[in-house]
């Protein structure tokens, strides 16, 4: 309940102050592509999107993996929590989805965004979603552990700590663990799931999330 007091005052400090600081223009060509494409929505099941940066965009046969429900892709590459906000209407409300997974902040650390003001950008997404569908459950992939970008560990395991720990204190809000399920025995990132820039899954990479993100489908 504290936490969500804290966040209630600062928020629109920071919708003020931060929201409009990027350019969101430069997605607007992805997002607009994303807008005409024809979804084959089964009115039996589920409506579940998933949106984010460049880890869902990629992940192109997610529909193949949870064949009982409707699965939404409209992952852009690159994007940051405040680009998510910015486009929450074409990614997500159009849908009227019952659940959303969301997947942000891996760009936000690489930019040297701080954890906390992550977390803030995070709330902002979650606040949004939150409003416009009281009842749909919205899920935070925690971001995921790469070769490319270990120099950053540490970075990334605060914003994740601080993630869970928001998740954990909101209502229909829930924080997907990837973070552990993609590390080796050694506690290093896997180094066969991923392609040839260490940074993006391969298929081997999308079957942990298929299987981690699965159990939250049940």
């Amino acid at each position: 309940m504290i936490m969500k007091k804290f966040f209630l005052l600062l928020l629109p400090l920071f919708i003020s102050s931060s929201v409009f600081a990027q350019d969101y223009t430069r997605f607007q060509g992805e997002v607009d592509a994303l807008n005409a494409r024809e979804f084959n929505i089964d009115s039996s099941k589920e409506v579940v999107v998933f949106t984010g940066s460049s880890s869902i965009r990629m992940w192109k046969n997610v529909q193949n993996f949870y064949p009982e429900i409707n699965a939404i892709n409209t992952g852009f590459g690159g994007s940051h929590f405040l680009d998510l906000f910015y486009y929450v209407n074409e990614l997500i409300f159009r849908f009227d989805p019952d659940k959303v997974f969301i997947y942000e902040g891996d760009n936000d650390v690489a930019a040297e965004k701080a954890p906390f003001q992550i977390l803030l950008h995070s709330a902002m997404v979650y606040g949004a979603v939150r409003t416009k569908f009281p009842d749909a459950e919205i899920y935070f992939i925690s971001p995921k552990p790469s070769i490319s970008r270990w120099h950053l560990k540490n970075i990334y395991e605060e914003t994740n700590a601080l993630l869970k720990d928001f998740c954990d204190a909101n209502e229909n809000l829930s924080y997907v663990d990837v973070w552990n399920p993609m590390l080796n025995e050694s506690g290093e990132p896997m180094s066969d799931i991923f392609i040839e820039d260490d940074l993006h899954m391969n298929a081997k990479g999308y079957q942990i999330w298929g299987k981690v993100i699965g159990e939250y489908l049940k």
